[in-house]
């Protein structure tokens, strides 16, 4: 070959990003045990000080400020008090997100943890005592983990990792915008902007394991209103007024059969539950104006189109029999919580690294909650799994759930989340072009 040639060809070879070797499981796995006392006392700090609903400031300073001392860029004040970091590595490659949420819930804790929440709040204008019954503040903890072991990785890492500390996952305040759709319309998801999005989520389950499925996992979500109007009477003179307290209590019992009665339920899951009513302020009073309010889960769109008309189709004929007027809307909480099937598939060996052979199952039934991450799966692929927390020797089924005041995270969990983090994007950016 000719000399020049020869210049060229080694040229060209030399100038290639060379392929980066795989960052080996138990470097991670040892920053992570490293790690482990911190993120235990981040949660139990967060979970002493919960914060509602776009009300996550002491939260939101907490994690900027640990992010600026990893040396990650930070963004504050996204969809009110969401903190957006990226860590850029030192390494070409493309950008991965992974997602948290901050908010915490009114419930009063009956955990009787030593850092039980002592803290209260306003809801919708209400006094009310305030608690992390959901898991939230496990999750942060845990991504504020992941972001201190990827930061310590930053040299050896094939890309980019864009960290979402989200609010309001639970949901605004009533006449107030927030949650996932407000963070992408703050650009989230630009600046830069990543080709796919992982995110987590403690339950009652075994601890240790971890579980999900491709497609539909996770319900959506629809929030029900229902606002009666009557006329006022004596509680003695019924037939003087008209009485919406027996009209609500048929509107009740009425739409309890619809999801029972009418739809069929071994092919996709549905529930529909009245939450609240609200009305009267005296025992002899019948009221003029009720208030219901509940919550509509469903995994097709068609179904779910057809299940709100005939809610509102129901409330109607029921409010004109007993000769009441009926307001009934719709508010969408998120879609269906859609896992891409093909990054399901690629994410599941990272999992096994992190949880261990036998520890995750990628065919977990599909279950009725909601999640806004929802959002950001319309947007770009990505995948939400479920990681088991119930305390050891505890049946799951017999576990407290999310949004009850027994509700706790078996700390144990904590590492496998910072884990399950931490390989989910550093093998998706190594099998996506990082230096390759």
């Amino acid at each position: 070959m000719h000399k020049s040639l020869i210049a060229l060809a080694f040229f060209a070879v030399s100038a290639a990003p060379a392929a980066a070797d795989p960052i080996p499981l138990a470097d991670i796995g040892a920053r992570v045990e490293a790690l482990s006392p911190k993120v235990t006392a981040w949660r139990r700090d967060i979970h002493a000080h919960p914060e509602l609903a776009n009300r996550e400031t002491r939260t939101a300073a907490l994690v900027a400020a640990h992010l600026r001392r990893l040396g990650i860029e930070v963004r504050t004040g996204v969809a009110r008090t969401g903190v957006v970091g990226v860590l850029r590595g030192g390494r070409p490659g493309p950008v991965v997100a992974l997602r948290t949420d901050m908010d915490a819930l009114p419930v009063l804790e009956a955990t009787g943890l030593p850092f039980a929440s002592r803290a209260t709040g306003t809801y919708n204008g209400q006094p009310t005592p305030v608690t992390h019954a959901c898991g939230h503040d496990a999750h942060i903890a845990m991504l504020m983990g992941a972001a201190e072991v990827l930061a310590g990785m930053r040299a050896q890492l094939p890309g980019t990792v864009v960290f979402l500390f989200q609010p309001a996952e639970e949901g605004p305040p009533a006449g107030e915008t927030g949650g996932a759709s407000l963070m992408i319309a703050e650009g989230a998801l630009a600046t830069p902007a990543p080709a796919a999005i992982f995110g987590l989520h403690v339950v009652p389950g075994a601890p240790g394991t971890v579980f999900y499925r491709p497609t539909g996992f996770m319900a959506a979500a629809d929030q029900i209103y229902i606002d009666l109007k009557g006329r006022q009477t004596h509680g003695a003179w019924p037939w003087q007024g008209i009485d919406i307290v027996s009209l609500q209590a048929a509107i009740i019992s009425e739409l309890n059969t619809v999801a029972a009665r009418t739809v069929d339920v071994t092919a996709t899951p549905t529930v529909l539950t009245i939450a609240t009513v609200h009305g009267g302020v005296r025992y002899n009073i019948i009221p003029e104006e009720m208030k219901l309010t509940g919550t509509l889960r469903t995994f097709d769109a068609a179904q779910r189109e057809a299940i709100k008309k005939r809610i509102e189709a129901t409330v109607q004929n029921l409010a004109a029999s007993y000769g009441a007027e009926a307001q009934v809307r719709f508010v969408q909480s998120g879609p269906v919580t859609y896992n891409d099937p093909a990054l399901s598939r690629a994410v599941y060996p990272a999992l096994v690294e992190a949880a261990g052979d036998g520890k995750v199952d990628q065919n977990a039934r599909p279950t009725t909650v909601s999640e806004d991450f929802s959002f950001y799966q319309a947007k770009i692929p990505g995948v939400f799994y479920h990681l088991g927390a119930s305390a050891d020797g505890v049946d799951p089924k017999t576990s407290p759930p999310n949004h009850s005041p027994q509700f706790d995270v078996n700390e144990k969990v904590l590492p496998l989340g910072v884990r399950t983090h931490v390989l989910s994007a550093v093998r998706w950016l190594e099998a996506n072009g990082g230096g390759r």
